[in-house]
């Protein structure tokens, strides 16, 4: 980008943390906003006052703060979901305002950077000596008068002459120094001795001294006011000392405040003294990954959601303590050993301030704060903008991105991570009362997300209890298909035996050869497998001559059909609110049956709105859909926007087929709960419904990668998959159903007919035909039911009868009949065998049939498939 002042061709260059200047003449872009920083112990950042000190929340914002995009002052909810941009052309008007109940944390709820997810390289304790700058100087380019509403920018040189570390800014006549105020041996209030500059800040420079007083201790003096008015110094010091109150593992520690009469100047100067927190900035982190080109490399997500945890945390108990900390990026926390520290104190201020500047930096800044002052909100958006700056090469985020988001289609971590992205987009929603209601409650989606991330990197499942839903009611359609009713079609002898029922076989499925007499000795059997079959009137083939039979038959022809009303009333059920005055009516209600739940829900001591919600989901559970209807349509004109209320929206649609307002209201809370399995495994059987299996099979994976405690989404994946035509993939999904799961059977079970139903005899099925018979032996040895076992067995046998009838016995890999190698289930891999194991089991589903016709037929299908013998 090409610098847009007057007179200058310089290029505007990135140098790190998101600050752009020109590489001419030195000075950020127009209508960039540059600020420069306060900084903490080893940060340089640069953050100025969003509003002249003194000014109430309706004063006039400043003018590096109050700049928007084009997009900024509308929602950007639900324009990541993929059936949301199909259904409604890009939006969705099911958004969803969510203000929890709950409130921050009030303490550390975590010991270990990552939460025990992410590795995250430690980073060892430096020398604090080391740290300190030989030659303390601030580029003349970050340079700026340090009054609030002015920020000008001053001490720059011209031509040859350079610029002046001391002086008067010419536009307000504030004076400034870039010139260190203590020197190497400096004693400050008679205890901290100074060992000289760590970096430069907002307020002056920022030293590393010892605690001559407390065990030589290191620590960090700030200043604390850039004036020298001896009223205001003692003002901002009594004001600024709940600090040293404030203990958290993720917070530098405040030990004191501190006059010292500079002699050289003699004003008296305030100090800040904390805890020296060594190790990297976050700015420091990401500007050391460089590619082989030099170009900064992104952080990779789940490192820097792994930060962000830990800021929240810290965030959270400031916010339990009426106190905001206004300022988070990448230049004010700090990674020492295995902890994330925030060490820039100096723009936290209490909830109910009015009068105090407000710093910010642009880029993090929420775009609201200069009109309406910091919030809880606001914090929570300089996290998630300090995650999009760790995350991609965020350019223009200090200018033409201010306050928005790019495109997600154009930056490959947002596209991989969808749900990362919507947590973005939701912790940055323009909307204040649209954001995390809480640092706690950010956190807690923020590490549904890191455990999606990281089980979509590693492959295994991050499984954890969800705070919002209860689990999966039950598993349907876990079948995919039915039993097949004709194991065999090329191998039943209908045509020829003339009994009852018999269907022709095709002329070409027909066997050809000579006529042998019945006084000939027996010969080798068909296809050189060495079975000996014996003489008779009937044909036995020289050659077999494979019958016309479909190439492919599609996979999805035999998927049974989604029970969507089933499927939908077995999701997830939202937890009951605790502050609903009913909650613990309806708590003694869990187990009653839908028809007795209707009428115990009359007996309530009052009206509320979990009352009602119950009341929808026991008439849909008992087939009064048009009266669930009717008290969703009521209970929604009271409170549209309660997630919980668009949730039984999405479900009551989905039973009553409307299936597109299902998917909308489940991608509204989807976009509220990003971190949440739930929501993604409803817009999966909304995907599937839709027609829309690529989709589908994208949500579902997504749940059972990351959970598999919800079993529906391995079976959804599988169905998906095998109408799509991907029979491996559908395998693969089912047979990665754990042993430990009570539908492991079923998924076994399932796995074998998808492996062979629908195949052609001509396919090379040999390692299908094996792995079908193994899972089935497997099962066996399990306990598995016998009249499944058997039906199971059919299913390979006849599959593996048809494959060796269509010409296949020549083919690589099958063994002869002289192997010791056994075949299939105990049978020899050639017609004989087959046929007689085919015979067997359906001899002993007979003698299980409960009715005399099922008896008979399954008698006569045996007799048909049976071999030709003597007797």
């Amino acid at each position: 980008m090409n610098c847009q002042r007057p007179g200058c061709d310089g290029t505007i260059e990135d140098v790190g943390g998101g600050e752009l200047f020109c590489d001419t003449c030195g000075l950020a872009p127009l209508g960039a906003g540059t600020a420069v920083g306060r900084g903490g112990g080893g940060g340089g950042g640069s953050s100025q006052p969003s509003r002249a000190t003194g000014t109430g929340p309706g004063s006039a914002a400043s003018s590096r703060s109050s700049r928007t995009s084009g997009s900024s002052r509308s929602s950007r909810r639900s324009v990541s979901g993929r059936l949301s941009r199909s259904l409604s052309g890009g939006t969705s008007t099911a958004s969803v305002s969510v203000r929890s109940s709950r409130s921050g944390s009030s303490g550390p709820t975590r010991g270990k950077l990552g939460a025990g997810l992410v590795n995250v390289p430690p980073i060892p304790r430096p020398d604090p000596a080391a740290a300190v700058l030989q030659d303390p100087q601030v580029p003349e380019r970050k340079r700026f008068c340090s009054r609030g509403e002015c920020g000008a920018p001053v001490g720059r040189g011209r031509g040859d002459h350079p610029g002046r570390t001391e002086g008067f800014c010419t536009k307000c006549g504030h004076p400034y120094s870039f010139t260190p105020k203590l020197r190497a041996g400096d004693v400050v209030h008679g205890q901290y001795e100074v060992v000289g500059c760590l970096a430069h800040g907002g307020l002056g420079w920022i030293y590393l001294a010892v605690d001559r007083a407390v065990s030589d201790r290191w620590v960090v003096l700030k200043g604390l006011l850039d004036t020298g008015d001896e009223d205001a110094l003692a003002a901002a010091v009594s004001e600024r000392r709940f600090l040293a109150e404030i203990e958290h593992p993720n917070i530098v520690r405040i030990y004191n405040f501190v006059e010292h009469l500079d002699p050289r100047g003699g004003t008296l100067d305030g100090y800040i003294v904390m805890e020296y927190v060594g190790g990297k900035s976050l700015k420091e982190i990401a500007n050391e990954r460089r590619g082989p080109d030099g170009r900064r490399e992104p952080l990779p997500v789940d490192q820097a959601i792994a930060y962000a945890i830990e800021a929240l945390d810290a965030l959270g108990h400031l916010h339990s303590r009426n106190l905001l900390y206004c300022d988070f990026k990448v230049d004010n926390a700090i990674q020492t050993e295995d902890r994330l520290e925030l060490i820039d104190m100096g723009a936290v201020r209490r909830t109910d301030d009015q009068d105090s500047p407000i710093y910010g930096t642009v880029g993090y800044q929420a775009p609201e704060v200069p009109e309406v002052g910091p919030s809880v909100a606001s914090d929570l958006y300089t996290v998630a903008r300090t995650l999009a700056v760790l995350t991609f090469d965020f350019q223009g985020y200090t200018n033409v991105f201010v306050d928005s988001l790019p495109d997600p289609d154009g930056i490959e971590v947002l596209s991989r991570y969808e749900s990362f992205y919507r947590l973005l987009v939701r912790a940055t929603d323009p909307d204040p009362g649209r954001r995390f209601a809480s640092a706690e409650e950010m956190s807690e989606q923020l590490l549904g997300v890191l455990r999606e991330v990281v089980a979509l990197g590693s492959g295994k499942p991050r499984p954890a209890l969800s705070t919002l839903f209860g689990p999966e009611l039950r598993v349907v359609d876990t079948q995919l298909m039915a039993p097949a009713q004709d194991a065999s079609t090329l191998g039943d002898r209908a045509a020829n035996s003339g009994r009852r029922g018999a269907v022709p076989l095709p002329p070409a499925a027909r066997p050809a050869g000579p006529v042998l007499p019945p006084s000939s000795p027996a010969v080798p059997g068909p296809g050189g497998y060495g079975a000996v079959v014996p003489a008779s009137p009937f044909t036995v083939p020289a050659q077999r001559t494979a019958p016309a039979i479909p190439a492919n038959p599609a996979a999805g022809r035999a998927v049974s059909t989604l029970d969507v009303r089933a499927a939908a009333l077995s999701l997830p059920v939202p937890h009951v609110d605790p502050a609903d005055p009913n909650a613990g009516f309806l708590a003694g209600l869990a187990a009653a049956a839908p028809s007795e739940l209707v009428a115990a829900l009359q007996a309530a001591p009052v009206q509320s709105p979990e009352l009602r919600l119950r009341r929808v989901r026991a008439r849909l559970d008992s087939d009064d859909a048009p009266s669930a209807v009717e008290e969703l349509r009521r209970l929604q004109e009271e409170h549209p926007d309660d997630w919980r209320v668009v949730w039984h929206r999405g479900l009551t649609a989905l039973v009553t087929r409307d299936d597109g307002t299902a998917a909308l209201s489940f991608d509204a809370v989807y976009d509220a709960f990003p971190g949440e399995p739930a929501p993604k495994l409803a817009l999966g059987v909304c995907a599937e419904v839709l027609g829309q299996l690529d989709n589908a099979a994208e949500y579902y994976r997504l749940v059972w990668t990351t959970d598999q405690s919800y079993v529906s989404a391995a079976f959804g994946l599988a169905r998906v998959l095998l109408a799509a035509g991907d029979r491996a993939g559908s395998v693969a999904a089912l047979e990665s159903v754990p042993e430990s799961s009570i539908h492991y059977t079923a998924a076994r079970v399932a796995a074998v007919r998808a492996r062979l139903r629908g195949r052609a005899p001509q396919e090379p099925l040999l390692d299908d035909l094996r792995a079908a018979a193994r899972q089935v032996e497997d099962l066996q040895r399990l306990g598995l039911d016998t009249r499944l076992r058997e039906q199971l067995s059919t299913e390979v046998l006849g599959s593996a009868l048809d494959w060796v009838l269509a010409g296949q016995q020549g083919a690589a890999g099958v063994p002869s009949a002289q192997s010791a190698t056994p075949g299939l289930l105990g049978r020899d891999l050639d017609e004989r065998g087959l046929r007689f194991g085919l015979e067997h089991s359906y001899r002993v589903l007979a003698r299980l049939a409960d009715q005399g016709r099922t008896r008979i037929e399954l008698v006569e299908r045996a007799n048909r498939l049976r071999p030709r013998t003597w007797v």
